[in-house]
């Protein structure tokens, strides 16, 4: 009786096996009542066990500054086809944030013009970027051109006094002034105010899904957002140079007057004999040129802004950074073919 069990456990273990092959069998003999043989075949099974693969990943430990070691195993079957690491490769890859983002600054320039070309103009939202740009930003930009026109009259004044050439300090101001302190003095207020200010808003507006929420409700943020500001700033610059390049000239002139004793009249007639008038348009369009610059660098980095509150912080600063270094580029640019072939607008006031 207990071999007739052992026959009836090893083919029930047998039976629950479902991969037997068609020639596997059972064989059993019975030659008599108290004894018998048994004989059997089991065959082969082969089963696909997946691939373990173990990563092993050295993370810094923020308590006490030493690395720790940490293992994760993957199972996955591994496929060694020819363009299978090359295929993985290019779907992990992503292109680095400040290529895409001085990508993303000729992409919003085209979609501002193409919009401002076709009359989609949000003007509410325009006006109300104007009287920020403009009316609010007078203060600080009046308050620093008057600084720096005197710091510049203490420097030219006493260097012209020593050689005789008193009539000569109001012409070399006023080309100073007009060509290159006022529209980049002015560029730089409003880069640091204004051009963060934009960044900062569009970026909050982005990692909260507000711009989305406008797609949603069939608004262009392009046309909401962006093309106001741009607008903006470039009406609103020139504007603030001429009232910097008054007040620079006003704040040199009485400084003049009241240290030095050169007369108002002295300095106001020789920077009238210097000046022409393409020095104020050369201004002017140096100004408008900056402040495309601040603003589309400034909303370019804050549609872009990804990772948080982190990623605000980061992308008003990395704003402001990039508008003041073109600013600087674009001016150099702008100085060399204005005023390339100009030399002699001193000879009227010598």
């Amino acid at each position: 009786m207990q071999t007739i069990s052992h026959i009836h456990s090893i083919s029930h273990f047998l039976n629950r096996r479902s991969c037997s092959k068609p020639n596997g069998f059972v064989k059993t003999k019975i030659f008599s009542s108290s004894s018998f043989s048994f004989t059997a075949r089991v065959p082969t099974c082969k089963f696909l066990v997946p691939a373990r693969h173990t990563r092993l990943f050295v993370i810094p430990n923020t308590g006490d500054g030493h690395p720790s070691v940490s293992m994760m195993e993957e199972n996955k079957i591994t496929n060694h086809a020819p363009g299978s690491e090359a295929e993985s490769f290019l779907s992990k890859w992503s292109p680095p944030q400040y290529l895409w983002r001085g990508l993303s600054v000729p992409v919003l320039a085209g979609q501002v013009i193409i919009r401002i070309i076709k009359g989609k103009i949000h003007w509410r939202n325009t006006l109300q970027q104007l009287e920020r740009v403009g009316p609010r930003s007078v203060g600080v930009c009046l308050l620093t051109s008057a600084f720096v026109g005197m710091a510049f009259t203490i420097q030219f004044v006493r260097e012209f006094t020593r050689l005789g050439l008193n009539r000569s300090v109001g012409g070399v101001l006023a080309l100073a002034f007009s060509r290159e302190l006022s529209p980049v003095v002015t560029a730089i207020v409003v880069a640091g105010r204004i051009g963060s200010a934009f960044a900062a808003e569009l970026g909050t507006m982005q990692v909260s899904e507000q711009t989305d929420t406008l797609r949603v409700l069939g608004t262009d943020p392009v046309d909401y957002l962006v093309t106001p500001r741009v607008i903006a700033s470039c009406i609103a610059l020139p504007f603030l140079t001429l009232m910097c390049f008054t007040l620079g000239m006003a704040s040199s002139a009485i400084l003049s007057d009241g240290v030095y004793g050169i007369s108002i009249n002295i300095i106001l007639d020789s920077a009238q004999r210097a000046l022409r008038s393409w020095d104020i348009i050369s201004a002017m369009i140096k100004s408008q040129v900056f402040g495309a610059i601040i603003s589309i660098v400034s909303c370019a980095w804050g549609v872009t802004t990804i990772g948080g509150a982190k990623g605000v912080g980061e992308s008003t600063t990395s704003a402001v950074v990039i508008s003041l270094v073109g600013i600087f580029v674009a001016d150099f640019a702008l100085s060399y073919c204005f005023f390339q072939g100009a030399g002699d607008s001193l000879k009227n006031c010598v």
